[in-house]
């Protein structure tokens, strides 16, 4: 017959969660990734009830309803909107289950390496809102590096360098431990963003947030095109009288402004690389370093980088889903979950969310 004890650990739904700006990616122990959706709810503004989660929501995006304003809950990796970043994760943990309602669930999630006790707090707030009974938050760095191959026996040093939305984050991970680690709380939507603003004031035309993302992954690049001519139509607003309109952009055009960008994310990058101790920056040297995350997806980001800080650059398979595999894998390592999550319950509870409603 079996034990109580056994029996619960049948209908435990072990979850990985990387809760990110710009998506929110839910991974179940057995079944790989179950869930990857843009981090948004759409919100009726007269009522503030929210109508719709994720890729629901981001398809309303610049084409809202009257009453309906579509918003990103989490900004650089953070809980920016409390009470909403909760009810988006229910709704994704809901969505992500697989037994019925009754399953018990124990969750690990992912935070950045700088968060503040109050926004850790709130982060482990909405979990258990989201009914998991037990959560493990790990350092996103670390995360990244299992899920991109380094092994935690590994006494040699790794850097791994993560690219979300909003945040840049480098880990050196050695002996299944970080090292050293800074987060930037600057990511590839600050692309988007950079885009946008040249077309309003050079261009004169208002474009929404679907044609910056078309615009950075169908045309982008980090390193000049050999054809600087090859344009692009670009359709939105015209500044001056407000219809409808459309201009034409070239590749020589957009390359300065994403390579700015990016120029910021490598010199974040250099400059973390000279606060090795000799013994890792030798390890790293050997090795280079491994770039996760969607903005490691960015056109040519491997060759510019390698360019920049001289040592060998590799993109993880999948980079987008590292992080979340990584998380995954603590299943896997009881012991090393333990070790590796940051927990500080007693810190944190009197950490106190001035936000909350």
């Amino acid at each position: 017959m079996l034990k109580i004890s056994s029996l619960k650990k049948l209908v435990t739904d072990s979850i990985a969660i990387d809760l990110g700006s710009a998506s929110t990616i839910i991974a179940v122990k057995g079944r790989d990734i179950v869930l990857d959706e843009p981090s948004l709810v759409a919100v009726n503004e007269l009522t503030e009830e929210i109508v719709a989660y994720g890729q629901e929501a981001a398809d309303m995006l610049g084409r809202e309803g009257r009453d309906i304003i579509v918003k990103a809950p989490l900004s650089s990796g953070v809980v920016a909107d409390f009470e909403r970043t909760k009810k988006m994760l229910a709704h994704f943990v809901k969505k992500a289950k697989s037994g019925g309602s009754q399953v018990s669930l124990q969750a690990v999630m992912s935070m950045i390496s700088d968060v503040t006790h109050v926004e850790q707090r709130a982060l482990l707030n909405a979990a258990e809102e989201a009914h998991i009974s037990k959560v493990y938050m790990m350092e996103e760095g670390l995360a990244a590096a299992f899920g991109a191959g380094v092994l935690p026996s590994d006494k040699r040093a790794t850097a791994v360098i993560d690219i979300g939305g909003g945040t840049t984050n480098i880990a050196v991970i050695a002996k299944g431990s970080v090292v050293h680690s800074r987060s930037e709380r600057l990511g590839s939507h600050e692309i988007n963003t950079a885009l946008a603003t040249h077309l309003r004031r050079h261009r004169g035309l208002q474009v929404g947030e679907e044609t910056t993302e078309i615009l950075k992954t169908n045309f982008a690049s980090t390193f000049l095109p050999e054809n600087i001519d090859k344009s692009m139509q670009i359709r939105g607003r015209d500044v001056q009288t407000g219809s409808p309109g459309s201009v034409e952009v070239t590749a020589g055009e957009i390359y300065p402004i994403v390579e700015n960008i990016v120029r910021r994310m490598a010199q974040t990058i250099k400059d973390t690389l000279t606060e090795l101790r000799p013994e890792v920056a030798a390890d790293i040297f050997d090795r280079g370093v491994i770039l996760t995350g969607g903005g490691a997806l960015l056109e040519g980001l491997d060759q510019y980088l390698r360019g920049f800080i001289n040592l060998p650059v590799t993109i993880s398979d999948e980079p987008r889903y590292a992080t979340v595999r990584g998380l995954l894998k603590m299943f896997d390592e009881p012991k090393l979950l333990e070790k590796v999550s940051r927990n500080e319950l007693g810190l944190l509870q009197n950490a106190e969310i001035p936000f909350e409603a």
